[in-house]
């Protein structure tokens, strides 16, 4: 037989396989879970259970009628199936998910590192994907099916390091240079999705004595890590309404009758890399305190897609050593030592947070110390406020540089502890009244003479510097002593650049060093010399200078380069000539709010309190990041609770046809919020259906 024909048959049979698999019946189960599904006027799902798991259950199946093409997605990734789905593309994140050794940490901790409750939580909201699956198979890929509880917690495995930048990590050592890691403060200060904003007022700084919160973390707007809004409620204690990602069955940051708290990106150094020294005559050994060490060594079978239902199957080698996870590359071979690297117990943490009453019971969540990273400001009825630098910070030597590549052949630098949870920088209750944390300086968490003391050493990575957001918050909520509900709500939404930022450094400078004849371009230097640092949605200057500069978040780590920005400048007055006939147009005829058929204008922009990211896409800034889901939570002197939210979006996630696919994006885009609830009473007067799974 020849080859073309054996080709063919190869083909013929793989599609006939493809159909018969693929078609295989998924049978609906009977599960024992007692719950309601309850969704409000905006689609939101309210979900009741009898019992924390009931909940769970409930919750798995609305989050899977919202997004389940990324739940899918999640549980191929983790599960190291992606790139049989995606293509040759998608390897390296089934390469990672077997280097990082998700499924041993699971298997070998899941039953023994975990409390019976939290490992309920998370097999009841698998029987809710499942559950999802049963009633609608065509949507499932093959062999997805059943999703377990071990599949949840893996998702929270395998994304904890990617959460402070591991695989950026990777990228750099694959490169075809060494890396200097010495710059990695810089990539991490760069404009991107990693803003997030936090405050907190309490009774002494609110002009009616109310404690408020605004729970404001910056996201992509779609995707794995786009936020979903849900309230959950059960009779074991669990009522809380708030923020989560595909995959989870808890909530990451949101509110509950006693308490409220939001987390903020911080960048801890929590990453180490260590180029090893290889036996030239054993490639499976390396040099560790003058002695030839085997690597732990398997092959990883990958299976790609290649065209139609065609598959093929390679394999890689993955080596560890004592640091860990070990990569060959053109200039070296490297081990990353990681913060967390066999930690299991993130869900549950969150799951404690969730379910705490007090500030003494949140405290003591935070002290698990299983989520190695993100500041968290908390605030609750009785007036409390908290904030912490939490972190999972290795204690490394004094003697070494860290900021670098180190010597992988010394057992000394191999660190195996962390500093604890009473050691991380926080403040409980200062003066002050006003707490925040805007990705800036754990140092300046407050006005006033309570801020947390720099006793830890700098070989920590902890930040030192101020983002625009946090001098903006500090010169509003900071210096008014008497905050109102809507003075609240107006700091919040503030779009302003504050006199200290880097914006403002970069726009004088380069105004002052500009030199030029041009007419249009000194039509554009007026522009900016009249600009007021303000990016409202009728702002004439913003689009210009939006377009014109790109910075950092901190000034000393901003590389002034003028012939770059005076290329940029020069693109930037030519495109808005030829797009718009001017140069001076609204911002929001630029910056749009963009979902299906709706296009909005957008106040705000990169490093606002109002925080707005976007990508050029047909001479338009489309939104891509930043401000999304968000809430303010406020109790009255008495204790009563009032919320309110806003999804820059809506709750169908993936649904065209949806009217909740883009219903918020008027409000989003009006910078006006609408109501929240976690009582039954309130809720059934937003009603628009109710069902069980």
């Amino acid at each position: 037989m020849s080859l073309i024909k054996n080709i063919a048959l190869f083909i013929a049979m793989a599609i006939i396989l493809s159909f018969i698999t693929s078609s295989k019946k998924i049978q609906e189960k009977s599960y024992p879970y007692d719950v309601t599904i309850y969704r409000d006027n905006w689609g939101v799902p309210h979900i009741y259970g009898e019992t924390d798991q009931d909940a769970a259950f409930g919750l798995g199946y609305a989050h899977a009628e919202d997004d389940f093409e990324t739940i899918q997605e999640v549980l191929l990734a983790l599960r190291g199936r992606l790139a049989s789905v995606k293509g040759k593309d998608a390897a390296a994140v089934d390469y990672l998910s077997g280097l990082l050794k998700v499924w041993k940490t699971v298997e070998e901790n899941y039953d023994s590192k975990l409390s019976e409750d939290i490992k309920l939580v998370c097999e009841g909201y698998a029987d809710g994907v499942n559950r999802y699956i049963e009633k609608h198979p065509k949507n499932v890929i093959k062999d997805l099916y059943p999703v377990s509880g071990k599949d949840i917690v893996a998702g929270f495995v395998f994304r904890t390091p990617l959460m402070f930048d591991f695989d950026w990590y990777m990228r750099q050592l694959l490169k075809d240079q060494k890396p200097d890691f010495s710059d990695y403060a810089q990539q991490n200060s760069e404009f991107s999705m990693y803003g997030s904003n936090v405050f907190a007022v309490n009774p002494d700084r609110s002009e009616d004595s109310y404690t408020r919160i605004a729970i404001n973390s910056h996201q992509p707007w779609t995707g794995p890590v786009a936020w979903y809004e849900a309230h959950i409620h059960s009779n074991q204690g669990w009522n809380i309404s708030g923020g989560l990602f595909p995959g989870s069955p808890v909530i990451f940051k949101g509110y509950n009758e006693n308490l409220a708290w939001s987390h903020t990106v911080n960048s801890p150094d929590l990453v180490d890399i260590y180029e090893l020294i290889i036996n030239p005559d054993n490639e499976l050994q390396y040099l560790l305190d003058k002695e030839w060490v085997d690597f732990e060594r398997e092959i990883l079978p990958i299976e790609v897609k290649l065209w139609g239902p065609i598959k093929w199957t390679f394999k890689r080698e993955l080596l560890w050593s004592e640091h860990g996870p070990v990569l060959k590359t053109k200039h070296g071979v490297y081990a990353l030592r990681y913060s967390g690297n066999n930690l299991i117990g993130q869900v549950e943490q969150w799951y404690r947070m969730n379910k705490s009453t007090n500030l003494d019971e949140f405290k003591e969540s935070m002290s698990m110390m299983q989520i190695p990273m993100f500041n968290t400001l908390y605030a609750d009825k009785e007036g409390n406020l908290f904030y912490i630098y939490n972190g999972l910070i290795p204690k490394r030597s004094e003697d070494y540089n860290w900021t670098n590549i180190l010597p992988g052949d010394k057992r000394e630098l191999i660190w195996d502890s962390y500093y604890s949870f009473d050691e991380l920088p926080q403040v409980t209750n200062p003066e002050s009244g006003y707490l925040q944390n805007c990705n800036s300086t754990p140092y300046l968490a407050t006005v006033g003479k309570d801020n947390p003391k720099k006793e830890l050493p700098d070989n920590t990575g902890i930040e030192d510097f101020q983002t625009n957001r946090a001098y903006r918050a500090n010169e509003l909520y900071g210096q008014d002593t008497s905050i109102s509900k809507q003075e609240f709500y107006d700091y919040k939404y503030d779009s302003y650049y504050s006199k200290n930022s880097v914006m403002k450094y970069a726009l004088d400078r380069f105004l002052n060093d500009i030199d030029t004849e041009d007419k249009d371009l000194l039509e554009g230097i007026e522009l900016l010399r009249n600009w007021d640092l303000g990016n409202q949605k009728d702002n004439t200057g913003a689009a210009l200078a939006m377009l014109t500069f790109k910075l950092t978040y901190d000034v000393n780590r901003f590389k002034y380069d003028y012939p770059i920005i005076m290329n940029r400048f020069k693109e930037s007055v030519s495109l808005l000539k030829e797009e718009f006939g001017r140069i001076d147009i609204p911002l929001g005829d630029l910056q749009i709010l963009k979902r299906g058929e709706v296009e909005l204008p957008l106040d705000g922009g990169p490093d606002l309190l109002r925080a707005i990211y976007s990508k050029m896409i047909d001479n338009k800034k489309i939104a891509t990041n930043g401000d999304c889901f968000f809430q303010i939570v406020e109790w009255s002197e008495n204790g009563s609770l009032s919320a309110e939210s806003i999804h820059q979006f809506g709750s169908a996630t993936l649904d065209e046809n949806s009217k909740h696919y883009s219903d918020q994006s008027h409000l989003f885009s009006q910078m006006q919020m609408k109501p929240s609830f976690i009582e039954l009473d309130s809720i059934k007067k937003y009603l628009k259906n109710s069902y069980k799974p």
